[in-house]
This record gives structure tokens, C-alpha cells and sequence, in this order.
């Protein structure tokens, strides 16, 4: 803000110098590796100090809140396995959370951002009031969000928790869709900052996915690995692999839009390496699903020279793969033991999807809410009376249809189409992108509740902010991000 009403703050070194930061490569690598420190070490609370000033110098110094994305993005993921509440509560021991100096101290960081970003939104709003235009997906947001407040309406499991949950969801999934829309030129801005974001983003979730190694009771005595003992502070194994699998499509971008892309098949290997090793079988069947899409998407819009080498790089990575097969037969047998052991065991899916079929045909309309009490195998041992987070279908098209009936089906199946003529329509390989994370988070869901949860609504909608903006700016270039080019990417 301050540079639009001082504009010769833009002159000062130091304030030019912090500008061409937040735009640089190097800026997304920090904010990443800040968040995988703040989970290997459990120092959340130091790490969210410094996402606050950072955001607050943006909010003062720069043109726009671009330099929000990665805060937003990653801010969740930030919490340290030894503070996962659902986990502690298992153990029967505390959390940070439970500390009342970090109590205060969240609550402070939450009023101060909140304060920054409406003021960020109404100084823009003021300055421009045509600045966005008006959203794309706004009228299936609204669909979604009021069928999500009304599951369960007319019955007796229908509560004030329903429509605060119903409301949380419909936050996480379009909040930050609406208020980048508004608050971000994506005119101006690099038409690589997503991919580069979820680039960083995958390198420091493979880390993280490493560090859950480290919990105890990972290794049995004849050095198998038991996968429910891999978690971190802000999710379970399953919810690890789905966001590992948002992040494949990321290195396949650069794949497709850079003159050597063969170069970053190896890393996109390692991308869907880290998703096997999450050990989440539905991460690991679309992670790989994924995986070849992007492949097949790569190979499809390359020319010439660059079609061959990628060829070439795909049938090197299938030797790879098959030697290392054949040479660590029995330790990857170990390290995938849980795995293995499940098989295709359902875990009690299908149980639960046929309770899900009966809990809609009790109101085929609007479904039987979030809570009903009957329940259908309540996770974690919680008490389904007084629990803020619902049990899951392990299914999130199953779970819509008895958690809101046909009325949130539908609204879904309306967002959906909305989604899908946006990212089909004025194709480029940035909407290439965002169209198969978007597609790694509905396959996974198909097994799990991905939808449902917090952490990937929040990057789902601001990948469709990004690709409507990208259509917005057409086929113009910039070079925003060449500040540090030895961080190019």
C-alpha cells in the first residue's frame, strides 16, 4: 500500500531490492523451506512469526498479494508431527495447541493477517474497482457452498455444526479463488509462479515424507515399515500422498515448456518415488494415474527434438524402474510391507458406502449432514456427539451424495462443469497444468475424502484463480522471476 501512495519508495534501493524478492524464485524456496522446517523441528510458532512479517511487508511494499500465494498455500502443512492433535489425544498426551502462550500468540498472528488482507482488499477495491472483472466459477461457488450449509436440512441430524462445517469447507475450497481474483494482477504476474510454487512445494513434502520415517514405531523389529505410524502434524499418510500427488504435474510443466525438458523427468520420478513412499494406496494408484496423464500430456504438445528426448528420458525411467525391481526385490518388499499386507483389502469401504446409499435414500434431497450420530465408522475413536471433524466415506463422490443428497450433488456436478469449461477452453500449458492438479485431487478423492478436507481445498481454488488469470493475461511473457537466475528453474 505504501508505494501506492508514496510511489518514489519504488526508487529506494533497500524497498527495490525487497520487491524484486517477493517476485523471485528464491522467495517461493524460502517460504517452502520455512514450512518444512517449522514441521521437522516444531517450530511452528517461529515459523508463523515470520510468514506474518513477510506478509506484512508485502502488503506494504508490493504492487499486489502475489507474494500471499505461497503463505497460503503452505501455512498448514507447517504443523510437526508431535503436535498432531488427533494423534497426541490417541497417546493421551498435549500439544502445542493446548499451551495458552501459543494460544494467544496464534490468535494475535490470525487477527493481524486478517486485518492486513481486508485492508489490502479494500485499498485495491478503492483503487480500482474494474480491477478483476467478475469471477468464473463465482455462481458454482455460491451452488456448492449453500448445498454444503444445507446437508441435512429437514432431518433430525440437521445442526448449527452442519452449517459452520458446511461454511469451513466452502472457505477453504473458494476464500482465497475470490480474494486473489480481486487482489492479484495476474497480468503482471510470471505465468510459471504456480508451477514453480508446487515445484518447491514437492521438493519439501518429499522431505517431510522422509522425516514421518523418523516417528517411532516406523520400523518393526525385522525392519518392515508399519504405515500408520506415518504421519505428520497436519495429516495422516493418506493426506501426505494426496497432496504429494497434487504436486506431480508441477515438474511435467517445465517438461513441456523448456527447451531441455527432458531434464526434469527424473524429477518428476522422484515426485511420484515420494507419493509411493507416503504408502497411501489410493495416493499411490492415481499418483501414478497421474503421472502417466502428464506423461502422455508432455509427449503430446512437445515437437520434434524435444518429443524424442522425452521418449527416450520415459523408456530410461522404465529400465530404471524395472533393475531396481529386480535388485532390491526384498527391500522394497519390507518397505512397502503395510502395503502389501493390505493388498486390495477395501478397509471396510464398501461397509461404509452402503451405509452411505441408506443415509441418503433417509433424505434423498439434502442428505443427512456431516453428523449423523448413526454414523459410518467414525475415524480416530471420536465421539461423533461433540467432534468438530466428521467421520469420512473414504470416498468424496459417495460421501456428497449422503452427506447432502442430489442437492450437493448436483451443485457439485455444476462446479465441476464450471471447472472443467474453464480449464478445457483457450488451452495453454498453464491451464494444462492446473487442469491435471485438479485432476490428481479428484482421482484421489475417489478412495479418500481429499475434497473434505481443508489443506487441498485451499490449493485447489487458488490453482483455478491462477488459471482463469493466466487466460486473462493471453500469451505475454514477463521476466519477473529471472531476479536470481541461479534459481532458475
Amino acid at each position: 500500500m505504501l508505494v501506492q501512495i508514496f510511489p518514489r519508495l519504488k526508487c529506494l534501493a533497500p524497498v527495490r531490492y525487497l520487491r524484486e524478492f517477493f517476485s523471485s524464485r528464491l522467495y517461493l524456496l524460502l517460504v517452502a523451506l520455512l514450512m518444512t522446517l517449522g514441521e521437522l523441528f516444531a517450530i511452528e510458532a517461529a515459523v508463523f512469526s515470520v510468514d506474518l512479517i513477510l506478509a506484512i511487508l508485502i502488503m506494504f511494499f508490493s504492487d499486489d498479494t502475489l507474494g500471499i500465494v505461497p503463505i497460503a498455500c503452505c501455512g498448514y502443512m507447517t504443523i510437526a508431527a508431535p503436535n498432531n492433535p488427533i494423534f497426541a489425544a490417541r497417546e493421551g498426551r498435549q500439544t502445542i495447541f493446548s499451551d495458552p502462550s501459543f494460544q494467544l500468540g496464534l490468535f494475535l498472528i490470525l487477527l493481524i493477517a486478517v486485518i492486513l488482507l481486508v485492508a489490502r482488499l479494500v485499498f485495491l477495491l478503492v483503487e480500482d474497482p474494474h480491477r478483476a472483472g467478475f469471477p468464473k466459477l463465482f455462481l458454482g461457488f455460491v451452488l456448492l457452498g449453500g448445498a454444503y450449509m444445507l446437508g441435512g436440512a429437514f432431518s433430525e441430524h440437521y445442526t448449527s455444526r452442519t452449517v459452520l462445517f458446511g461454511f469451513v469447507q466452502l472457505c477453504s475450497l473458494c476464500f482465497f479463488y475470490f480474494y486473489f481474483h480481486f487482489t492479484v494482477n495476474w497480468k503482471r504476474a510470471p505465468k510459471e509462479y504456480m508451477p514453480t510454487l508446487f515445484l518447491v512445494i514437492g521438493l519439501m513434502i518429499l522431505v517431510q515424507i522422509v522425516g514421518m520415517y523418523r516417528n517411532a514405531g516406523v520400523f518393526e523389529a525385522d525392519g518392515s515399515v508399519l504405515r500408520g505410524a506415518l504421519y505428520t502434524g497436519w495429516g495422516t499418510y493418506n493426506n501426505v500422498g494426496g497432496i504429494m500427488a497434487m504436486t506431480i504435474p508441477a515438474p511435467f510443466y517445465f517438461a513441456a515448456v523448456k527447451k531441455r525438458g527432458y531434464l526434469y523427468v527424473p524429477l518428476a520420478a522422484c515426485f511420484l518415488l515420494a507419493t509411493f513412499l507416503s504408502q497411501s494406496r489410493g495416493s499411490i494408484l492415481f499418483g501414478a494415474v497421474t503421472f502417466c496423464a502428464c506423461a502422455f500430456w508432455t509427449f503430446h504438445i512437445a515437437k520434434g527434438r524435444e518429443r524424442r528426448d522425452l521418449l527416450i528420458a520415459y523408456l530410461l525411467l522404465i529400465a530404471v524402474i524395472y533393475i531396481l525391481l529386480l535388485v532390491w526385490k526384498d527391500g522394497i518388499a519390507k518397505l512397502f510391507a503395510s502395503v502389501i499386507e493390505a493388498g486390495t483389502d477395501d478397509s471396510s469401504r464398501f461397509i461404509i458406502w452402503k451405509r452411505c446409499f441408506e443415509q441418503f435414500k433417509e433424505n434423498p434431497v439434502f442428505g443427512v449432514g456431516f453428523y449423523d450420530t448413526k454414523g459410518f465408522g467414525f475415524e480416530f475413536n471420536m465421539d461423533p456427539t461433540h467432534a468438530f471433524i466428521p467421520a469420512r466415506a473414504h470416498n468424496t463422490y459417495i460421501q456428497l451424495v449422503a452427506t447432502g443428497g442430489m442437492a450437493l450433488t448436483l451443485a457439485y456436478l455444476y462446479h465441476r462443469l464450471e471447472t472443467l469449461w474453464l480449464l478445457m477452453r483457450r488451452r495453454s500449458p498453464e491451464k494444462g497444468f492446473a487442469f491435471l492438479v485438479a485432476l490428481a485431487l479428484i482421482l484421489t478423492s475417489v478412495v479418500d475424502c481429499h475434497f473434505f478436507n481443508i489443506g487441498p481445498g485451499i490449493l485447489y481454488g487458488i490453482v483455478l484463480c491462477y488459471a482463469e488469470g493466466t487466460e486473462e493475461r493471453g500469451r505475454r511473457r514477463l521476466k519477473r522471476c529471472e531476479y536470481f537466475p541461479q534459481f532458475s528453474l
